[in-house]
């Protein structure tokens, strides 16, 4: 990644870090199974999906705010499959451990509602501007955040690095000024 990053990125959870709706399909206690499994009571399973580790890795490592928004009706058990998630080290990293997923999030707006309040608060929290965050989710009606200026990314089936591509291709398209701008140190 060493084009120009949105400072902040944000992903709805259900249906884009992971193939379920935690409110749902999920009941707890939940147990962490090893790393990127969790399971339910009902040995139900939570995992992210196959490039959700490599992108948080990515992200952590280039500096960019982290944000998990969701408007689920569980957020206890969101918060804790978050907890319980094992990321494990970035690949060729053979020393460090697995981390806590929770920990690769610098903010966290899970509970129920529209994600235009969820986007308020980051920009409250954090103080950055609605132009420098990017958003994934599956639920096109999210799309509504676009009207504070938050570049919104559809996600089709959970993420992957084509879709995590293409909405940074199109965070930058509508930045290109800005991304020139920063290459020419004019900025």
């Amino acid at each position: 990644m060493t084009s120009r990053l949105p400072k902040l990125i944000a992903f709805d959870l259900d249906y884009t870090l992971w193939d379920l709706w935690i409110d749902t399909h999920v009941t707890p206690p939940l147990k962490s199974m090893g790393i990127n499994h969790v399971s339910d009571r009902h040995g139900s399973e939570v995992a992210f999906y196959h490039d959700v580790p490599e992108i948080l890795h990515r992200l952590r490592e280039a500096g960019v705010v982290i944000a998990a928004c969701s408007r689920t009706s569980a957020p206890r058990v969101a918060r804790q499959a978050l907890s319980l998630l094992l990321v494990p080290p970035q690949v060729g990293d053979k020393k460090s451990p697995p981390k806590s997923a929770i920990e690769f999030f610098d903010q966290l707006e899970i509970y129920p509602g529209s994600k235009i309040t969820h986007f308020k608060k980051l920009r409250e929290k954090t103080g950055l501007p609605y132009s420098e965050m990017l958003f994934f989710d599956d639920e096109r009606r999210n799309k509504e955040v676009e009207s504070l200026g938050v570049t919104f990314c559809l996600v089709k089936k959970g993420i992957d690095d084509r879709t995590f591509e293409h909405g940074l291709a199109e965070w930058r398209k509508r930045h290109v000024k800005e991304v020139v701008e920063d290459a020419d140190g004019t900025a």
